[in-house]
């Protein structure tokens, strides 16, 4: 299994993003805690981690508290340490993708993949200019890796530079 982990937090300095192992991590309060620790006065600490080129999952604290998941697709649980770790607490759906769907008016859009099960809380990330549908929409959009999602993203949230710059060293 190959993973990308990244923790993105917000101070007072602005946006700053690390990468974490978390192969030692023995449940999800584990990653919180890896999460807090990136910076523990941080407003919002986010964690985007994207797993064999095929889901996502993103985790959010606010100011080191109440933790919300969401992760692209129900069936990385099933595939992986990882996916169960970090989603096998995860019960409530998501809207349903074919709700998502159907508000959205563009017909120029890509096709949707049918076999995605988001779950988890895809509004974590409105207050910070990405909505649920948006969200849900870009999880759905087939061909669009997980990679492309976070940037996505990271972009709309004023963290696209600090996440791009991760990757690259």
């Amino acid at each position: 299994m190959s993973y990308f982990a990244a923790a993105v937090v917000r101070g007072r300095s602005g946006w700053a993003a690390s990468e974490l192992d978390l192969h030692d991590a023995a449940d999800v309060d584990e990653v919180a805690d890896l999460l807090r620790d990136a910076d523990p006065a941080a407003d919002v600490s986010l964690m985007f981690v994207e797993s064999d080129d095929a889901y996502l999952v993103i985790l959010r604290l606010d100011e080191g508290e109440d933790l919300r998941i969401f992760g692209s697709d129900s069936a990385f649980a099933d595939e992986s340490r990882l996916g169960k770790l970090l989603l096998s607490d995860v019960e409530a759906p998501v809207v349903e993708i074919e709700e998502v769907e159907a508000a959205d008016d563009d017909e120029d859009r890509p096709a949707a993949d049918p076999t995605a099960d988001p779950v988890g809380d895809a509004d974590l990330l409105a207050d910070l200019g990405v909505s649920a549908h948006k969200l849900l929409a870009l999880c759905a959009t087939d061909g669009l890796l997980p990679a492309d999602v976070t940037a996505e993203v990271c972009q709309a949230i004023g963290c696209g530079d600090e996440v791009e710059e991760l990757r690259e060293s």
